[in-house]
């Protein structure tokens, strides 16, 4: 059955919702509802049942129960290296031995460093930086925001421009069953590689967020979030409850000044080395073909034994007292993992309601060659924006685009860059996409001033890729 226009219904209320009340998770549910009203002919009684059979089967599915596992362990990641003095001895490292960290910008320049570095997943990319970075960040007064824009905006780009992982993969996969189809001709690495250079959205979002870390040059809501912490010292705004909140109900068990930083880089080395070892063996020796929800769940599970040992070895804690901190730290992102249950849920309804076909379906067949790329990577960041999907909005936008370049005789390998452009920046912007609420948990600031904060920036990147793509639709 097609619903037409209805079907962008659900995420603009989701949306709409989340702006108004500043309530994610009520904002996220009446999306789901108002999917399923629309699903079953507006009959309230079957949408509310049809509403927590979506959520209990997100729930069900072994992939999620992986990611939402991994989440609440790397909550108990996170205090433990707290509470044993590693962040406290990692942080005096930088700035009072070494002297390696002088200034923000430095800071900044390490969190950006590390969320390029760390290619191999993006929801690790993000937990990564927001927990090694986030004590330097509040030390030299940058903004929670600032930080969480810089983590959001170095994850998905990088996963896509540097494709020796599950992006890469499934990406290939779907050049490929273009091949097979018969609608373009070649390998499908080597058309991917070669379409790289043309992921304009990525690569201006790299360049932008380092433009803004050098040159403090910070407008709109994002420099009055810098002016509050550098005025203020308040890490959010008036009101405000982070996603994560690190500062109350830790009880430090090494004296401030006497941290030791290998409590927090051996646990870390543990947890890289982990995750690639077990990208390699899941996927039959190809790091690229590996799952990386398996990889990293394993990986955080044996960190944390290791981490067990290491503290216990040197009566920092006791046996008990890591228990304990386990556990506070996995109740401490119950919050998170319940918004990721309805971000799935509210994807898993606008799939059903194919508003990424319909999206599709507008583009018609009256576009010049030249424009196809730049109409390609509108829709397909739209389509991201409304299912806060990268993965999705790649899946539906490839089969099209392609058969659709080779109609129009446009540019391929400019027109695969602009569906992948296209879904990195919905999934960037997007307040129901899980990137978007984990960037804003893992810094600790909540979702709405994350978002408020990041898009206007996000909104020029797009508007000068769209340039581009029209300018070499031409040129090409």
């Amino acid at each position: 059955m097609e619903y037409g226009f209805l079907t962008l219904l659900p995420p603009i209320i989701a949306i709409v919702a989340a702006v108004a009340f500043r309530k994610v998770a009520l904002a996220l549910l009446i999306g789901i509802f108002s999917g399923e009203m629309i699903l079953f002919g507006w009959n309230p009684f079957l949408a509310l049942d049809a509403t927590v059979n979506e959520i209990l089967n997100v729930c069900s599915d072994t992939g999620n129960l992986k990611t939402f596992l991994f989440t609440a362990l790397m909550g108990a990641f996170v205090i433990m290296v707290e509470v044993s003095g590693g962040v406290d001895g990692f942080v005096n490292y930088l700035t009072v031995q070494s002297r390696k960290v002088k200034s923000k910008r430095a800071a900044m320049l390490i969190a950006y460093g590390i969320g390029i570095l760390i290619f191999i997943d993006g929801l690790l990319s993000i937990m990564f930086t927001g927990v090694v970075t986030r004590p330097l960040i509040d030390k030299y007064k940058v903004s929670r925001e600032k930080l969480a824009y810089i983590c959001d905006a170095t994850s998905a780009p990088v996963n896509a421009i540097i494709p020796l992982n599950s992006w890469g993969a499934m990406l290939m996969g779907l050049i490929a069953a273009e091949i097979t189809a018969g609608f373009i001709s070649g390998d499908p690495m080597t058309l991917l590689v070669e379409s790289l250079p043309f992921q304009f959205y990525s690569i201006l979002s790299l360049v932008f967020v380092l433009f803004y870390i050098l040159t403090g040059k910070d407008w709109g809501p994002m420099k009055r979030a810098e002016q509050r912490v550098q005025t203020t010292g308040a890490l959010y705004d008036e009101g405000v409850t982070p996603l994560l909140n690190d500062r109350d109900g830790i009880e430090r068990l090494v004296p401030a000044g006497q941290g030791n930083k290998w409590n927090m880089i051996l646990p870390l080395i543990v947890l890289i080395g982990g995750t690639f070892i077990g990208l390699f063996v899941t996927g039959g020796g190809s790091i690229i073909n590996g799952s990386g929800t398996t990889a990293i769940l394993y990986s955080v599970i044996v960190t944390l034994l290791f981490m067990a040992v290491l503290y216990t070895r040197q009566k920092i804690m006791t046996g008990k007292q890591f228990s304990d901190y386990l556990l506070k730290g996995v109740s401490n992102m119950i919050n998170l993992v319940c918004l990721l249950v309805l971000a799935f849920a509210i994807g898993a309804v606008v799939k059903q309601l194919e508003t990424g076909l319909f999206l599709a379906s507008l583009i018609g067949d009256q576009i010049s060659g030249a424009f196809c790329p730049a109409i390609i990577f509108v829709l397909g960041a739209v389509m991201a924006f409304a299912t806060g999907t990268s993965w999705g909005t790649f899946s539906i936008m490839m089969p099209i685009a392609i058969p659709m370049a080779a109609a129009m005789d446009a540019n391929m390998l400019l027109t695969i860059g602009a569906v992948i452009s296209g879904g990195i920046f919905g999934d960037h912007c997007s307040p129901i996409s899980d990137t978007t609420i984990l960037s804003s948990m893992s810094v600790g600031t909540d979702l709405f001033s994350h978002v408020k904060t990041q898009l206007p920036y996000a909104l020029v990147v797009a508007a000068l890729s769209t340039v581009l793509y029209v300018g070499f639709g031409l040129a090409l």
